[in-house]
């Protein structure tokens, strides 16, 4: 009896282990680029705009990954974001967004929510590459200058003006919004 009392703990101990490594390993799996482009809706539109970008190519040779700007980087916020991409299996499921077409007639409703939660939290995934106090404005464009100089003193964030960056510019098609700056990405 003696003996089962003390097993019991140590292997409860390995169990919580064991399924807190698979967790924590499946969390990192569905970061990866190779797990969001498996899908075929994500494969054909968002990743070859992508692959466009100076996010995917550039003088520097840094490549951002889908996960570096989808993805928070605290743990618990990751948490939160796992659990709303529920969402999206459910909908892929579906099939939702299953070809082209249907994904370009939800893509405005799919930024949107990103933009939201991007102003939401301050672009903090824009923000843990870039941020203001570690500009050069100086060695900047006159045009990106100004504008980084304006969103630095309004208090405005990354997603204020750098919608389109990385993806089709689709933000000119949202109603009643006030950006008439177009894809910034062609001003860097």
């Amino acid at each position: 009896m003696r003996k089962w009392i003390i097993i019991t703990p140590l292997a409860l101990i390995a169990m919580l282990m064991a399924g807190a490594i698979s967790f924590a390993s499946f969390v990192e799996h569905t970061s990866t680029t190779e797990f969001c482009i498996s899908c075929h809706e994500m494969k054909s539109t968002v990743y070859e705009e992508y692959k466009k970008s100076v996010h995917y190519r550039n003088e520097a040779g840094v490549r951002a990954t889908c996960s570096d700007c989808h993805v928070p980087h605290s743990w618990s916020q990751v948490m939160v974001r796992k659990a709303m991409a529920v969402r999206d299996v459910y909908h892929h499921l579906l099939g939702t967004l299953d070809t082209t077409e249907k994904f370009e007639a939800h893509r405005l409703e799919l930024a949107q929510r990103v933009w939201s939660r991007m102003k939401t939290n301050g672009s903090q995934e824009c923000r843990n590459c870039h941020n203001f106090d570690a500009m050069a404005l100086d060695k900047q464009r006159l045009r990106a200058q100004k504008q980084h100089q304006n969103a630095m003193n309004d208090g405005r964030t990354c997603i204020d003006c750098h919608k389109g960056i990385a993806h089709k510019a689709v933000h000119q098609a949202a109603q009643g919004t006030s950006d008439n700056q177009g894809d910034m990405s062609l001003d860097f």
